[in-house]
């Protein structure tokens, strides 16, 4: 039985840079990874999908360069060639990780599934064979979230897709039917449309979006719509069946039931944490009736020494908090700070195109929270580089305190969404007012330049 400072569990976006942290401040520390380096982000999420998005988005482009006066008669998509690109990224970033852990002094990485065997231990089932018993005085879990699979008649006998397995098609889907409009659902789904699927979106709600604002969620289905994919809302999949190539779907809507016939099914309807082989019951570590681990602000569980980091603590899964878990970590455990979860900004951005990039709160959280708000909205066919462009789709929204005039959050789709909703976040975390972006001079014509118009609005 090998006994370590620190044992870090799954080497995603935090738990890389913290075995690595941990091992550099002198504590002797073992990384356990079940799979790949990097995590979800790395090897089936963010870096393959954009990756695959970027393909889509020249694909739409050769059409959309008609209006700008560029006219290709054909071209060929060559999927393949679009499956090798992602795939030589994701081996380079899993191989930039491999090597970080290597050359790292004081740590040992380890392949194989751990499951707590007792207090502070816990025992790896080795990938190559074998198991190995370890101990240490401090516990840090990483070991994110994997696609949850409803229940629906069936489903258990055909060949669905989830966000992993259908970065391993070999074939662009004939007709891609996509359970839930949330952004796993709507990437994917503008994405094989774009490569030539027809692809239809199953929502069992009144509308997407349901945390996004109602005219921002009503902006993303007129893109879609435009680009001719079907979304039918109120709807949801009771029963599928397979027969050869075609799956078979009944739907239900008020009551009603009609038939859908489809060549592939991708399960997009939520994600659950891994934690529930981890048999934490051994431990004292609490977790949620989901099974999320429950954290404080200190990101400290239920067990003394045990921290969860990343997705697998619930609340925003996205990568770069995963990332700012990790700097909390490390503030606290090896410099004896005091960093906090609390209060902290939570940008994200949905890679559809165009871009809808988020931070703070919506109108419809500030409303239910009675706050008194100004809101500023600016279409894209208002705005100057947009048109230059010849992409005027979206909206730019922000939404401001009346009284002490900060921004309070912000969406924006758009070309570019993500890059500048992050210039509305700077001005929340510098205080800036909105009336100092209002006229402030930026260079023309920028998108950025933009938010003067945007702010304008609100003395019109």
């Amino acid at each position: 039985m090998q006994h370590y400072d620190a044992i870090v569990i799954g080497s995603g976006q935090a738990g890389t840079p913290l075995s690595r942290k941990l091992a550099g401040s002198g504590l002797k520390t073992a990384l356990i990874e079940k799979r790949w380096l990097g995590g979800t982000c790395v090897n089936d999420g963010c870096s393959p999908t954009k990756a695959m998005i970027a393909s889509a988005k020249a694909a739409w482009s050769v059409y959309h360069n008609k209006s700008l006066g560029v006219i290709t008669d054909h071209f060929f998509l060559d999927f393949s060639a679009i499956m090798k690109r992602k795939n030589d990224i994701v081996q380079r970033m899993r191989s930039s990780s491999e090597k970080s852990i290597e050359d790292t002094q004081n740590l040992d990485l380890f392949y194989g599934n751990a499951t707590f065997s007792g207090d502070k231990q816990i025992t790896v089932t080795l990938n190559d064979g074998g198991t190995e018993t370890f101990t240490a005085d401090k516990f840090f879990i990483n070991t994110g979230e994997k696609p949850s699979i409803p229940k629906i008649e069936g489903i258990e006998n055909i060949k669905y897709l989830t966000s992993t397995t259908i970065l391993e098609l070999d074939s662009i889907p004939e007709h891609l039917l996509v359970l839930g409009s949330g952004y796993i659902g709507l990437e994917f789904g503008q994405m094989f449309k774009r490569f030539g699927s027809k692809v239809t979106i199953l929502e069992p709600s009144e509308r997407i979006l349901k945390k996004e604002d109602s005219d921002i969620a009503e902006e993303v289905v007129k893109v879609l719509t435009e680009e001719d994919i079907e979304i039918l809302l109120k709807t949801k999949a009771v029963a599928v069946s397979q027969n050869g190539g075609q799956i078979s779907v009944t739907m239900e809507k008020d009551g009603n039931q009609t038939q859908l016939n489809c060549s592939h099914i991708l399960v997009a309807t939520g994600r659950k944490p891994q934690t529930k082989e981890l048999s934490l019951e051994n431990t004292g570590v609490e977790t949620d009736e989901k099974g999320y681990i429950k954290v404080n602000d200190r990101l400290e569980t239920s067990a003394a020494d045990i921290y969860a980091l990343g997705d697998v603590k619930g609340g925003p899964a996205f990568t770069h908090i995963s990332y700012d878990d990790y700097r909390i970590i490390t503030e606290n455990v090896i410099n004896k700070g005091n960093a906090s979860i609390k209060d902290r900004l939570v940008p994200y951005c949905m890679f559809i195109d165009p871009q809808l990039g988020r931070v703070g709160i919506t109108e419809q959280e500030a409303r239910k929270q009675g706050l008194d708000i100004l809101v500023a909205t600016l279409k894209n066919d208002s705005v100057a580089r947009s048109i230059e462009t010849g992409d005027t789709r979206g909206i730019i929204k922000a939404v401001i305190d009346a009284k002490t005039k900060q921004i309070l959050g912000a969406s924006v789709l758009a070309e570019q969404g993500g890059e500048i909703v992050t210039i509305l976040q700077m001005a929340m975390m510098g205080n800036v007012t909105y009336d100092r972006i209002m006229n402030g001079v930026f260079a023309h014509p920028t998108y950025a330049e933009s938010l003067n118009n945007l702010f304008m609005s609100l003395e019109q």
